[in-house]
Parts: structure tokens; sequence; C-alpha cells
């Protein structure tokens, strides 16, 4: 019987992961992995929407145009690297290492708020020179799109900053693990959406 199994029927193994000793919190676990699916319904659409929309550029600015690559580049580099962290977090829990979990998530966190910065810039200065949402279909999906995914990370930063100060006041216990566990799984979720935006939109949009 494996360690979720055992944990789930009540038996006391105690070779589980840490977030998955107590039952409840295994259970919940499961329940965010079913968000997680309806989450991926929700950038599916936005990606069959762009994909359709994306030519449809009314005489306006295109992807070839707009799209910086150091820019884009940068920011995929920034949020991988966030993701490596995070997963180093993850690992340092499991290892009862809570100063290093702490070192961990604060990186994952700076480098949550450095993409975020650096998305906010190429917004910024698509809509100085009039590449708004309003400007044409290809730019509303396209705004909707990575607007929504940064969305996404700017949540999951707040997320990562609250469950630091929940370790730091009630150290590593079922429930803090099972917090820890949960807001990297979102954000090893997003870095995935992030690698078909950048597959999809971004190489695509620079070389077609």
């Amino acid at each position: 019987m494996s360690a979720l199994q055992n944990v789930l029927s009540g038996h006391g193994d105690t070779e589980a992961s840490l977030e998955y000793r107590n039952p409840h919190q295994a259970v919940k676990i499961t329940g965010f992995w079913i968000f997680m699916a309806t989450d991926m319904v929700l950038f599916g659409c936005l990606f069959a929407t762009y994909l359709v929309l994306r030519t449809h550029t009314d005489g306006g600015p295109t992807a070839h145009h707009l799209f910086d690559i150091p820019g884009f580049t940068a920011e995929t580099f920034i949020l991988l690297t966030s993701s490596f962290t995070g997963g180093l977090s993850t690992l340092a829990m499991r290892n009862r290492q809570q100063r290093q979990v702490m070192i961990w998530l604060t990186l994952t966190i700076l480098l949550g708020l450095a993409f975020i910065g650096l998305e906010v810039q190429e917004f910024a200065a698509d809509v100085a020179i009039g590449a708004t949402m309003q400007r044409s279909a290809f730019l509303s999906a396209f705004f909707t799109l990575v607007g929504t995914h940064g969305s996404h990370v700017s949540i999951g930063i707040i997320w990562m900053f609250l469950t630091l100060i929940q370790i730091a006041r009630r150290g590593l216990n079922e429930k803090t693990a099972r917090k820890l566990f949960v807001v990297n799984l979102y954000w090893h979720f997003l870095d995935v959406v992030w690698v078909f935006i950048f597959t999809i939109v971004y190489l695509s949009g620079v070389v077609m």
C-alpha cells in the first residue's frame, strides 16, 4: 500500500511525506489538483481564442513588431528559475529544514516579483505606442491571455508570502507543509502555462 493510501485509510505511515501524513490535509491536496484541472480549462480556452485571433491585427501592430526577444527570454529564464527554487523549498520542507525553506521561498517570491516587473514594463511599452486591447482582436487576445497568467502569478506571490509568514510563526507542521506543497504545485503549473505562452505566443509570433 502506498504512503498516500495509508494516510487516506487511516494507517499511520511514518514514511509518508509531511504534507500527506494527516488524512484531512491529503484530501485538501487532492481537491487542489481538481481546482488546477479547472484552471487548465480556462487557459485552454484562452489559448484557443488567441490562436484564432492572432492574425486579426486590423492593420495595427503585429506580434513580429511588438515582441522583444531579450525581454520575453529574460521573463522565461526568471520564471523557470523560480520554479526550481520553489522545488528546493519543498525539498527542504521534507527534510525539516525550516531556515532553508524560508530562504528558498523568499528567493522564489523575489524572482516572481522580477517577472511581474518585466511584464508590466512590456505592457506599458506596448500601450505607449498605441498597442492597446482596443486596437485589434489580436491585441485583445494577447493581453487577455498573458494578463490572466500575470494575475495568477501575482496571486501566487501573495500566497507564497502569506505561507512564508505562517511558517515563520508556526514552524513546519502538517498544515503548513500542506500549504507550502500546494502553493508550489500552483507555481509549477503557472510555469508550465508560461512554457506554452513562450512557445505559442512569443516564439511563433517572432517567427511568423
